[in-house]
């Protein structure tokens, strides 16, 4: 690390100028920049590099319809025409990979992990919610746009593309290219008076 901050236009890439997509080019998104995109966010900071995030890039036709019964009817036309959608879930035996993802300690870790469910369940969800936004500035970092979701059915997405249980869907995040068209005027955000305190 060299110190210094990114430039303007850079900032104004991951932050200042992107915005939430609802409308989308029909450019495809190929599988080698997904791959870049998580390569880059899985380099991102968790709870003892626990690395809870799991991804499904749905793509194809017919893995977007298994998908399109459980998004909210306001969220479908842009789910299904975006050119991906990730589902941003957590592993809850995430600890099971302690040994490989924390040599240091990682037995040790993954005892510690299977000793306490709860306290493992919402260290997978916190680091989880992290790794899925490390996820969508590392999209926009490479060039692409974002539009994610919460209006779904967890449980009917956690049925079709999780069944075995221990995998937990968080949200969606629609991937592409967006189309301008669709993106709604900035909504006013919190100042650091109002949402911050220095002690």
């Amino acid at each position: 690390m060299n110190g210094k901050a990114i430039n303007n236009e850079a900032l104004d890439q991951l932050f200042n100028e992107a915005r939430t997509q609802n409308a989308w080019k029909p450019d495809p998104v190929s599988e080698d920049l997904l791959r870049q995109v998580y390569d880059l966010a899985r380099m991102a900071p968790t709870s003892a590099n626990g690395c809870p995030a799991r991804f499904v890039m749905v793509v194809s036709d017919a893995a977007k319809e298994r998908l399109k019964s459980h998004i909210a009817p306001t969220n479908v036309d842009k789910i299904m025409a975006a050119p991906v959608s990730v589902i941003i879930a957590h592993d809850l035996d995430f600890g099971d990979k302690m040994p490989q993802l924390f040599p240091a300690a990682g037995v040790a870790m993954k005892a510690y992990f299977a000793s306490d469910e709860q306290m493992a369940n919402e260290t997978a969800f916190r680091n989880g919610s992290l790794q899925g936004a490390y996820f969508i500035m590392a999209a926009r970092a490479l060039g692409l746009d974002c539009g994610p979701i919460s209006g779904f059915n967890n449980a009917g997405v956690d049925a079709e593309f999780f069944p075995e249980g221990r995998i937990k869907s968080n949200f969606i995040c629609a991937v592409g290219h967006g189309d301008p068209s669709g993106v709604w005027p900035r909504n006013p955000r919190l100042s650091f008076e109002e949402a911050c305190q220095v002690l």
